[in-house]
């Protein structure tokens, strides 16, 4: 079935008016993707933000509309709809539904975390530093959480998971990964050398999710999953958790309940400024804390005394 295909530039600050407008004028569907995306320096999204859903700073929309809409009309109807924005970058275009499709699946690409983590999209091949033994891959779905990049919150705990696994920390360990979300950490963990990992998250359809990527990486009898009230009281070797700070802070006793004498611990869903608060509340339970940036984002991590 062939569309007729509508793209433009705008900021992150006036998206909402854009799609707004869009979905006002009769658009099937309307996508967003990193107007500034190269390889090297990816600024899309893995997964949502911890309590939020963040953008790139500049956006491509795409919409799709019925292929008899006629462009000029529509772009009068969005004129007319929202003239305080500008629609000069509007382009159109035919496109098949093959064509669409393969374009949007064709953003996703692989990426790399430390030493031997990957996260790849299933309609990639393995990139060749990744074919190997010793890589450890996590594929996902792509979709409009996905993305070409991750957020840095999911990076630092990507990373610090690469690091335990080099230093033979998560060989045969269980890993808890509180607030699992899409379950990418605890599949990474397992993908690591750990033995088993307990995802932990208060919306049941992140339980689903992470249950069911589980199984798409053949790691599903490894991961058991619990909304925080059915979790099984038990301590860990590896804790990660990656919420929001208020939470962490609530959360604090929990959480440090939950790391075994000797254990360790990483926090992030931390922004850059509040790290010191949560650094002196866990302070009470763990040695060696140690915060780390990326970009915005904060990293804590620590040993349980």
């Amino acid at each position: 079935m062939p569309y007729l295909e509508l793209s433009l530039r705008c900021s992150e600050s006036e998206q909402p008016r854009y799609e707004n407008a869009l979905e006002d004028v009769g658009a099937l569907a309307v996508t967003l993707l990193d107007a500034d995306a190269d390889t090297s320096n990816e600024q899309a999204i893995l997964e949502p933000g911890v309590g939020q859903t963040p953008l790139w700073h500049a956006l491509v929309l795409t919409a799709l509309f019925p292929a008899e809409a006629d462009a000029l009309a529509l772009l009068a109807a969005l004129e007319s709809s929202d003239p305080g924005l500008d629609w000069s970058t509007t382009a159109f275009r035919s496109v098949d539904d093959q064509d669409w499709e393969r374009a949007w699946m064709d953003q996703y690409v692989p990426l790399r975390f430390g030493a031997r983590t990957f996260i790849v999209p299933w309609n990639h091949d393995l990139p060749e530093e990744a074919d190997n033994a010793e890589a450890a891959v996590v594929r996902l779905d792509p979709g409009l959480a996905f993305g070409s990049g991750t957020h840095p919150t999911t990076a630092l705990c990507l990373r610090w998971l690469d690091g335990l696994a080099g230093e033979e920390k998560l060989h045969g360990a269980t890993v808890l990964d509180f607030g699992c979300g899409s379950g990418i950490l605890a599949l990474a963990a397992l993908k690591l050398g750990a033995a088993r990992a307990v995802g932990v998250d208060n919306d049941p359809q992140a339980l689903i999710s992470t249950f069911d990527n589980a199984e798409r990486n053949a790691v599903g009898a490894q991961l058991s999953v619990y909304l925080p009230q059915d979790e099984p009281l038990a301590t860990y070797p590896v804790v990660v958790a990656n919420i929001l700070a208020s939470a962490l802070d609530v959360l604090a006793d929990t959480l440090a309940a939950r790391v075994a004498p000797g254990g360790c611990i990483a926090l992030s869903g931390i922004l850059h400024g509040q790290e010191d608060e949560l650094l002196a509340r866990y302070g009470q339970w763990f040695d060696d804390l140690a915060a780390t940036r990326d970009g915005d984002w904060m990293r804590i991590v620590g040993k349980r005394r």
